[in-house]
């Protein structure tokens, strides 16, 4: 085993031990009757319960209608973010201009949308997607916008010299040097829409995770909607390393991001 496998097998299992400790813990607990077992179910029954979900396929079914919804708000969320942080961070008058507005609307929750967006598109897709649209947006446009406003001006400076036209300088210089800024921005983007979708789907919706969530709630089944929650931190745990594992691959180049 080289060493860099062995230290690196050695900090996934560091990472570990507090996990399975605080997991030891309220086990014991719960099966004691120390935690109350109606509202706080102890881990191998939640486990039993999750198992459970996924040979029904319930959970299955939910998740894939979440996750759809994710795709979609992400996708155009994420299109729009890139798009509207490159102008910003190309022109300085878009900058002034946008400055007020991101600077009003960004700190607005976004819970705060949801009664908005049913009055004006209903309580089918189209407002759940909307809403996760905008919780990509602001992350995706703020650190595209930053990145290139944090252009290497050495680069810049040898761009021009060098002739380069306006598009060369764009896609040669401003943009791989803004990447570790963009992903950053993708990566926020992700955790920011699944809140989005959990959210929406909590307040008006037939199916998905968040209605799983909140129905259980309903029928009082504590282990349903810890198996729920455990299924976003998955999904979102899953999401979270593909795009890293994207930036490294992407990132290659770079001595910091790329190791």
């Amino acid at each position: 085993m080289t060493s860099n496998l062995k230290n690196r097998v050695i900090r996934i299992g560091l990472g570990c031990v507090l996990p399975a400790v605080l997991i030891l813990t309220w086990e014991i607990l719960g099966r004691q009757g120390i935690i109350n077992r109606s509202i706080f179910p102890y881990p191998t029954r939640i486990f039993e319960t999750y198992l459970d979900m996924v040979r029904k396929g319930s959970i299955q079914k939910d998740l894939s209608v979440s996750a759809g919804r994710v795709i979609k708000g992400f996708c155009i969320g994420s299109v729009l973010g890139l798009s509207i942080g490159v102008i910003i961070g190309l022109s300085k008058t878009a900058n002034s201009l946008a400055a007020s507005i991101i600077g009003l609307l960004r700190p607005i929750p976004m819970i705060a949308w949801v009664p908005l967006l049913i009055l004006w598109m209903g309580i089918d897709e189209a407002s759940k997607v909307t809403l996760i649209s905008i919780g990509t947006f602001w992350p995706v446009v703020i650190n595209t916008s930053r990145g290139i406003l944090n252009s290497d001006k050495k680069l810049l400076e040898v761009g021009t010299i060098l002739e380069k036209t306006r598009f060369q300088m764009l896609t040669k210089v401003v943009l791989p040097g803004a990447f570790p800024f963009i992903f950053t921005g993708l990566r926020l983007g992700v955790s920011s829409a699944w809140t989005c979708v959990v959210t929406a789907e909590a307040i008006a919706a037939a199916s998905g995770i968040g209605y799983l969530i909140m129905y259980a709630r309903e029928l009082s089944q504590p282990p349903v909607m810890f198996s729920g929650v455990i299924t976003i931190g998955l999904v979102g745990l899953l999401l979270d390393t593909v795009l890293q594992q994207i930036e490294k691959h992407v990132l290659r180049w770079n001595e910091t991001d790329g190791k």
